[in-house]
């Protein structure tokens, strides 16, 4: 018989904390992201007459794909890492941080 009661307070136990645990999460709110990546590369050279304020590293995670983007004033140019002109492009170019 006590252990039909250990079982007992086991269950009880345990639906009290499921109970806690999904009332706590149902007060969270999820962080609105919107996707806003580069999702396909050129390889095409950007010209020397387009002046370039920064660029970032980005890692591809679906839909994502492996880019370093390049930041002008008004625009960005999603480039393939791998392409041989993008080591001499980003000497002289910031790095920005987000």
């Amino acid at each position: 018989m006590q252990l039909f009661w250990k079982l007992a307070l086991m269950m009880m136990v345990l639906v009290c904390v499921t109970i806690s645990i999904s009332i706590s999460l149902s007060d969270r709110r999820p962080t609105r992201v919107g996707v806003s990546c580069c999702k396909e590369v050129s390889k095409g050279r950007i010209p020397a007459a387009i002046k370039l304020i920064g660029y970032k590293h980005q890692n591809a995670l679906s839909p994502c794909v492996d880019a370093i983007i390049f930041y002008t004033e008004k625009e960005k140019y999603c480039s393939d890492p791998k392409a041989p002109w993008i080591k001499n492009r980003l000497n002289g170019t910031s790095l920005i941080l987000i």
